[in-house]
């Protein structure tokens, strides 16, 4: 049977852990060629080993000049970006009275400016019918305490892809964004700090609103990503595929 990205040239940034690294393993299965971003370099080069058919580059996607040598390398080495994986951000909980400008300012380079330049800059390389995914969430149509500027700067990657998708149409662009809901990833239970007692509480609270009674695992965040990247969504444009089990739905 045929793989469903063969001979493709894929990139996924921020893919040393959780989804971004899961997505990375399932493309390169399906026969792409990967170029994997990360901040840290020993963390790079593992995925790097454990995803197989890819390039590891050390990239912030908050820094230009980062972007550029990241598609300058691809350039000379492949010629072509067939998906796009728009994955690197992050954020962490303040409530509203304790926001700071450097909050702000962190959150909003690594998942708006982050995103922004990420495609922009890739844009001479973006083969004609490519396919961009950009990283969502559900929170940007559910409530979160603490968690405003995150929500709010995820809110702009959808108001992105709705308004990329009527520039690029004449180059047959697909952009859509992929929206998880609560994921077993380390950036999740980060959140609720060290202790593995409270990263289990921080779970259990999490799937107790979850209609299918669980938190979602990265691969099944990275099956759905698959569908944007190949033919198989080839109509599929401007949408956001909310992968939460119904998390957001309720």
């Amino acid at each position: 049977m045929a793989r469903k990205l063969e001979g493709k040239i894929a990139l996924v940034t921020g893919a040393t852990s959780g989804i971004g690294l899961a997505t990375a393993k399932r493309f390169a299965a399906e026969g792409a060629h990967v170029y994997i971003t990360g901040r840290r370099q020993a963390e790079l080069d593992a995925a790097v080993a454990a995803v197989g058919n890819a390039t590891g580059v050390r990239v912030d996607s908050s820094k230009a000049e980062q972007l550029e040598a990241l598609y300058e390398q691809i350039r000379g080495e492949k010629g072509r970006l067939d998906v796009l994986f728009a994955n690197a951000g992050g954020g962490t909980m303040l409530p509203l009275g304790e926001i700071t400008e450097a909050h702000y300012h962190d959150t909003f380079d690594r998942n708006v400016k982050g995103t922004l330049f990420t495609v922009q800059k890739a844009l001479p390389l973006l083969s004609k019918g490519a396919s961009v995914i950009l990283a969502g969430s559900t929170t940007t149509i559910e409530g979160t305490a603490a968690f405003s500027v995150y929500s709010a700067s995820k809110a702009a990657i959808r108001a992105f892809a709705r308004s990329w998708i009527l520039d690029l149409k004449d180059r047959g662009i697909r952009v859509n964004t992929i929206s998880p809901g609560a994921t077993r990833t380390p950036g999740l239970v980060d959140l609720a700090g060290p202790d593995k007692a409270q990263q289990q509480g921080l779970l259990d609270y999490l799937a107790s609103r979850i209609p299918m009674g669980r938190v979602g695992e990265p691969e099944e965040i990275a099956g759905a990503a698959l569908f944007l990247a190949s033919d198989d969504a080839s109509f599929v444009n401007g949408a956001e595929l909310f992968v939460d089990g119904g998390q957001a739905q309720i």
